[in-house]
């Protein structure tokens, strides 16, 4: 069954929801929402990665971020942290965050290495070439899915190598992130690709700006909800780990209705009285 990852921005500033959740009650109130709607998962980020964001000060990430963290944990939530801090990522994991999300695979900070090595949390290696206020300056590509597959199996091979049990990894394409629109869809129609390297696949693409290009009037990130979750949907009749969203409540709809799909298909086609 596909995990669904609920999204938890405690910042001002991210595209879809920035300053909704800024406040910590106000972040765990929805966190615990998200969870009563079908939440597997509660993704906690205190940096925005939209594009074009610039990076804020690891003391400021930690105020944000901790306190959820700890509150969420304590309610028996499972969280993961997303940044690309390993600061930040250890913080969190002592506070009992269970997975570290972080957008550049370890590739932003020399120190994320050693520590998911040392602290057996999973580690989420998403395809990156480089931080968001640059990262449009390096969408070329030749073959988009060999490269981005490659990219993520090279460094998911560093990670083994140094230590990390193949277990605990699981990647992400990175869809929007160096990505144009054409580049994405490609990416979505070669999931295959990636599944078939048999580590647990993410895929992030809620409310993000290529599903607004095919919905007309789509202009307020909170309108692309429908189009991520049948997303979400096909995604996971492909085989994903799980997809991160902000509409818990649509996106458990369409995975449920994608799970009975998949199950009558293994029933037999003979009639039924």
């Amino acid at each position: 069954m596909t995990e669904i990852l609920g999204i938890v921005n405690v910042t001002p500033d991210s595209f879809s929801d920035g300053g909704l959740w800024f406040d910590r009650d106000a972040a765990v109130r929805h966190a615990v929402g998200l969870v009563a709607r079908g939440a597997d998962i509660i993704d906690v980020g205190g940096e925005s990665t939209r594009p074009g964001a610039t990076r804020i000060a690891i003391s400021e990430e930690q105020r944000r971020v901790l306190p959820v963290v700890r509150e969420l944990v304590a309610r028996g939530i499972t969280v993961s942290i997303d940044t690309m801090n390993a600061a930040t990522a250890d913080a969190a994991i002592a506070a009992g965050a269970s997975i570290v999300n972080d957008v550049s695979g370890g590739l932003a900070d020399p120190e994320m290495d050693d520590l998911i090595v040392a602290s057996g949390a999973r580690f989420v290696v998403m395809h990156w070439r480089g931080q968001s206020d640059t990262m449009a300056l390096n969408a070329r590509y030749r073959d988009v899915v060999s490269e981005v597959l490659g990219e993520i199996e090279y460094r998911a091979a560093q990670l083994i190598i140094k230590g990390v049990d193949p277990s605990r990894l699981i990647i992400d394409p990175g869809l929007g992130f160096a990505k144009h629109a054409a580049h994405n869809w490609t990416l979505l129609g070669h999931l295959d690709r990636f599944t078939a390297l048999g580590l647990p696949v993410l895929i992030g693409a809620s409310r993000k700006r290529f599903l607004g290009e095919l919905v007309p009037g789509s202009a307020h990130a909170s309108e692309r909800d429908l189009a991520s979750a049948v997303l979400a949907a096909l995604a996971a009749r492909e085989g994903v780990w799980g997809v991160r969203v902000h509409d818990v409540t649509m996106t458990r709809a369409a995975l449920d209705v994608a799970a009975a799909w998949t199950a009558g298909a293994e029933e037999p086609a003979g009639e039924r009285m």
